[in-house]
């Protein structure tokens, strides 16, 4: 059977039609990476020569799994010879074949965020700013943005509208921030990820020749999820496909999320602008979810004004309705889902990895990692630190980086005294603040104290000299030895596995720090293997390939029977046979800080229409009547989300305690169909709080809803206070309160559990 016939009617065109400019509009679930593979594949089985064509992704494992696809139909070998990565990782290498024309060394380092939010510490403090007005993350977010839309430190500091609104935000020095890490990162031969995509565009403009001979090897161009694009990706993908215009674009503008890191809708919006001629291809089979999980999406994002119109379909079951969950609490959100769970694992045999709890912000994790661990349930948070951000791994990996580029600066301040040799801090900042001065590296003054005198005794210099011997020695055999052997090599002579060999005997923290570099060295070993004859197996191929690993490419092949906690943003791309949509309550899900323009709000729309198409089976959407913000409770209303989907997908729930029993008590029934409103169309208007009627049963003294204006009373947080404002009636009945020491505080009075003190 031929790889054609794998597809649907509308894949296959898609798939066959190979030449000019193409976009493909790919409806969640809809085979949108078969489509791409099959279609590249397609191209080489009509004579297009897999050095002429560029595939760019967004992650390096969905590169991966392609190449192999690819390889499947046409050969391993063959499909090798296609270029395909991420954006950063095939810019990176075509930068690092062209470095020198840009004055950067060969081995540039490239520098994460941590590295650059350190390096912007350091200046910040340099330049006597005030740090809470000059936060690193913040400023690191601005000088991404100015990259991102190719604006140099130059252009930054010329321009009046940048620099007013530096002034608004109170950093009128942003311009001279911007000038002096742009600088510092040259002069420490590094660039960070906002830099592959920005020196390539300069790399084009600059040098006429260079984009001329890409153009011509990569004649036949294809852009996987091209909504996701920023400017910087845009421009340099039109100016290599200027000349043959063999460009192929694949994406969903309904699954736009991340304008937060410069991702332009316009750019898939647009493309017919950039290409009049262009085909275009709709595929709105999905083969993921059950009709009424797409037909509850489509409700949804049909109210979305800005998009390009497609009717997604399936033929899969009609499938459970949409779940609606309301409970009182977050904290009893938690508790209740996550005995969701835990009932379907037992009752239906279900494994834990079949459930996704996808929320809006990190922070939403807490009350259900507390229930899941009460009730010892595996779970994996996505989104934390990952295994090349822990300490032990970078300190190991500053010593690679070290080796392969000597003017690194934050790898030499990470390990010029680690482990311990008798360098102090105060040294160090000398040998800083000469290199500042001279506008070199650390590496060639603590190489040259003659040429670049800094006020420290002998005893430290010789240490530093012995420091740098050590490095270059690792230097000289870069090229010499493998990836592997090399590695040993320093993590023997640089102290580590000494100092953390030592360390493990001390308790298990330190038994797992070992370990994790055990692990690194194993992950070397297994680069070094896969290697295919006449590519590279360095040190420096190695650290390249770590360098550009993605948050999805994290995947250490730990226990998968799991939990998953995710953020909505981190969840794009997967799937899961049960989703719980959490917090969905107006401010929190739309944010509140995405609700000043039809814009914003259209974004928020999109990001609710990804996590409901993360769902195959079941989609469960949860929210409370009430939850904890900054030490208040704050009484909460349903997102409107919930009320543009059409009624007739949903089965609404109420959590309630049965029987006055803990919701702990995993016997307990928490489920009761809501039955007000469900012959009209539903509106948050409609649920009214749980078991109102009867609202002083959840009170705690019958005083405390009688309470006045001028009562004195005491709080089990806050202590004792005098209400000074009443607000609401019944159970939605609300006090703001002066607590000396607290100041004012808003609570809902049938929480608040307030003991009244005197009249």
């Amino acid at each position: 059977m031929s790889y054609l016939d794998e597809l649907n009617e509308s894949q296959r065109i898609a798939v066959e039609n190979i030449n000019g400019p193409t976009m493909v509009i790919a409806g969640a679930g809809s085979g949108k990476t078969r489509v791409l593979t099959y279609r590249i594949a397609h191209m080489m089985e009509k004579n297009v020569d897999p050095f002429n064509i560029m595939a760019l992704t967004f992650t390096n494992k969905a590169a991966k799994e392609m190449t192999e696809r690819i390889g499947q139909i046409v050969g391993s070998s063959e499909a090798k010879n296609i270029t395909m990565g991420t954006f950063h990782s095939v810019f990176s290498r075509i930068l690092r074949f062209n470095a020198d024309r840009l004055g950067y060394p060969t081995n540039f380092t490239i520098y994460d965020t941590q590295d650059s939010k350190s390096l912007l510490k350091e200046i910040i403090k340099g330049f006597s700013l005030d740090e809470k007005a000059y936060k690193p993350g913040n400023v690191l977010g601005r000088i991404s943005s100015a990259k991102n839309n190719l604006i140099s430190p130059e252009d930054y500091e010329t321009n009046g509208n940048i620099q007013e609104e530096d002034r608004r935000a109170k950093r009128p020095e942003m311009a001279r921030v911007y000038r002096s890490y742009a600088k510092r990162c040259f002069n420490a031969g590094a660039m960070d990820f906002d830099d592959l995509l920005y020196q390539t565009n300069v790399l084009l403009r600059d040098f006429p020749e260079v984009l001329h001979h890409y153009q011509q090897k990569f004649k036949y161009i294809l852009v996987d999820e091209y909504q996701d694009t920023n400017f910087s990706q845009y421009l340099i993908v039109k100016k290599l496909a200027a000349v043959f215009e063999n460009i192929c674009v694949v994406g969903d503008d309904a699954q736009s999320i991340y304008s937060f890191r410069g991702a332009n809708i316009q750019n898939i919006l647009n493309f017919k602008k950039d290409y009049p001629d262009f085909k275009l291809f709709k595929l709105e089979q999905n083969y993921r979810s059950t009709n009424n999980i797409v037909q509850a999406a489509n409700g949804v994002i049909a109210k979305n004004k800005d998009q390009i119109k497609k009717t997604v379909w399936t033929d899969n079951v009609e499938g459970e309705k949409i779940h609606v969950v309301r409970s009182l609490t977050d904290n009893e959100e938690g508790k209740v889902i996550i005995n969701k769970i835990y009932d379907r694992h037992k009752s239906e045999g279900l494994e834990f990895d079949q459930f996704a709890i996808l929320y809006r912000t990190n922070r939403q994790s807490r009350t259900f990692e507390e229930t899941l661990r009460k009730l010892n349930i595996p779970y994996k948070i996505y989104g934390g630190l990952s295994f090349y951000q822990r300490k032990e791994i970078k300190d190991l990996l500053a010593y690679f980086r070290l080796t392969a580029n000597p003017n690194d600066n934050e790898a030499f301040k990470r390990v010029i005294n680690y482990p311990k040799r008798g360098i102090g801090t105060t040294s160090l900042q000398k040998v800083i603040i000469a290199a500042n001065h001279y506008g070199v590296s650390f590496w060639e003054v603590v190489n040259d104290f003659n040429q670049y005198p800094v006020d420290i005794n002998n005893g430290t210099k010789n240490k530093m000299i012995e420091f740098a011997t050590m490095i270059k020695s690792f230097s000289a055999q870069l090229n010499q030895l493998d990836a592997n052997i090399l590695a040993h090599e320093i993590a023997k002579t640089s102290g580590i596995l000494k100092e953390l060999h030592t360390d493990k005997d001390k308790g298990p923290e330190e038994v797992e720090r070992y370990q994790n570099v055990e692990e690194l060295i194993s992950a070397i070993q297994s680069f070094v293997s896969n290697q295919e004859e006449g590519q590279s197996k360095s040190l420096s191929e190695f650290m390249l390939d770590v360098a550009l690993l993605t948050d999805a490419d994290a995947d250490k092949g730990e226990d998968k029977n799991h939990v998953t906690l995710m953020t909505i943003h981190s969840s794009k791309g997967l799937e899961f046979s049960n989703v719980f949509l959490v917090g969905l309550e107006e401010n929190l899900f739309p944010s509140q800080l995405a609700l000043n323009s039809r814009t914003e709000l259209e974004e928020e729309r999109r990001l609710f229409y990804v996590a409901v198409t993360r769902a195959e089976k079941t989609c469960t959407l949860s929210y409370s009547n009430s939850r904890f913000q900054w030490g208040n409770l704050i009484t909460c209303e349903a997102s409107r989300f919930i009320e543009e989907i059409d009624s007739k997908y949903l089965h609404f729930e109420t959590a309630k305690r049965a029987g006055g029993k803990s919701l702990n008590d995993r016997s307990n029934s928490f489920d009761r169909p809501f039955t007000g409103g469900l012959n009209k169309s539903f509106t948050s208007k409609s649920l009214k709080p749980i078991n109102e009627v009867n609202s002083k049963s959840n009170i705690k003294g019958s005083a405390t809803l009688d309470v006045k204006v001028g009562y004195n009373v005491e709080h089990d947080r806050f202590g004792k206070g005098k209400i000074i404002k009443l607000e609401g009636r019944d159970a939605d009945k609300k006090a703001t309160i002066f607590f000396p020491g607290h100041g004012a505080k808003t609570v809902l009075l049938r929480f608040a559990k307030l003991k009244v003190l005197d009249y």
